[in-house]
């Protein structure tokens, strides 16, 4: 049993290189395909209950093994003689202008079933952004500089009253865990209950196609617009900080942003457009991500030319672009203000990347889908008959 003094000193946990380089990476693709505008300004997130609604259900199993592995660490490292359970598990980044003062966890009435918090680190202070120090209010360690594949754990109360620097540019990811004693605020149940209610057993059961919800969740603005008159479409925005542009196909009478959202969309870079159509954005900025993760390892050699996947604009083509544009940002400064790092990044993966490696990316990206939409279809009855999400052996 730990006792009140022992139980005290064991207020927080700093785990070093838990996550490995290519966890974080694969974490780092599924955020900067999936997210949406966060709770907070210059703030995004992408939550498990988010993939499942979006079709992208199968992205849940790269979280699996990691909440177990934090779970276990928690329950060890504070004492817990209870069950234990994760409230809210998500992918939060935050972007230029970004902070927050002191504040603890559960410093809300509707936040007081929070007992510990898990903060993985999936990018470096002063490489990938500047800013965002993390800062405990009293005892050590005082002030924590993000870095890569670490992990801070601390009880949620008031004796971990913490703030975060604000972010002077580029993009701070993490992955966030709240754990609870309460088991009405359980994760794994409302997770079960939606993916019983899913596509996940449609007939179509290979389909990794990603389906948007309201264009509402990827509209930033820094203020108050439901007409989407001011801000960006950050889907667009993080497309455009990597080179790219977009083209809709078709006669189609598009009389405003929703509209386009749901469409048939072509890839756009410099002046030649790919020839492959993607069922919609969301679809297109996943394979684009996914090159981004994985494109140098891609096997392009069996490809041809880049010639025979694209063409150059027509003039045409080249006003719809325009146009195009100009629905998805009302405010390009803006843009690349919020996600200015990305830029560079995207200038940098330009000397290697190509149109044959984005058909490469294209099948690798449906081939790795399938593989995590089988293992979740292999798993779903497990979780069902225990309630409960964790890793399942289906070598058998």
């Amino acid at each position: 049993m730990v006792d009140g003094a022992e139980s005290r000193q064991r207020r927080r946990l700093i785990l070093e290189n838990f996550l490995s380089r290519e966890e974080c990476r694969e974490l780092e693709f599924i955020h900067k395909s999936c997210s949406t505008v966060g709770y907070r300004p210059n703030v995004f997130s992408t939550t498990l209950l988010h993939l499942v609604a979006t079709n992208s259900a199968h992205l849940i199993i790269p979280f699996v093994p990691i909440r177990e592995k934090l779970k276990e660490k928690a329950e060890e490292f504070f004492g817990c003689h209870y069950e234990l359970f994760v409230e809210f598990t998500g992918l939060i980044s935050w972007t230029r202008g970004a902070s927050i003062g002191w504040h603890s966890d559960d410093n809300r009435p509707y936040l007081k079933q929070r007992e510990f918090s898990a903060v993985c680190y999936l990018n470096s202070y002063g490489v990938e952004f500047g800013g965002g120090l993390f800062h405990f209010q009293d005892g050590e360690p005082e002030t924590i500089s993000p870095f890569y594949g670490d992990c801070v754990m601390y009880t949620a109360d008031n004796d971990n009253v913490h703030s975060v620097d604000e972010i002077t540019n580029g993009e701070r990811l993490t992955l966030t865990l709240w754990f609870t004693r309460d088991s009405s605020h359980d994760e794994d149940a409302k997770l079960l209950s939606l993916l019983s209610q899913s596509p996940l057993h449609d007939r179509f059961p290979d389909s990794c196609l990603p389906q948007p919800p309201s264009c509402n969740m990827y509209w930033f603005s820094p203020e108050d617009d439901p007409n989407f008159k001011f801000g960006f479409d950050i889907c667009w925005a993080r497309l455009r900080a990597l080179g790219y542009d977009l083209y809709f196909p078709g006669d189609h009478d598009f009389s405003e942003y929703p509209d386009l959202f749901f469409q048939d969309v072509q890839l756009v870079w410099g002046d030649k457009i790919f020839f492959q159509k993607f069922e919609n954005i969301l679809h297109l900025l996943q394979v684009v991500q996914f090159l981004c993760w994985k494109g140098k390892e891609l096997d392009s050699t069996n490809l041809s030319e880049d010639s025979s996947y694209a063409e150059y604009l027509s003039p045409k083509r080249n006003v719809g672009v325009s146009y195009f544009k100009s629905e998805f940002s009302k405010n390009d400064g803006l843009a690349e203000s919020v996600f200015s790092s990305a830029a560079s990044d995207g200038k940098e993966n330009q000397q290697w990347l190509g149109w044959d490696k984005l058909v490469a990316a294209a099948a690798a990206w449906e081939h790795y889908a399938s593989i995590l939409r089988r293992e979740l279809l292999g798993s779903f009855s497990h979780w069902r008959n225990c309630q409960s999400i964790y890793s399942v052996s289906l070598d058998s």
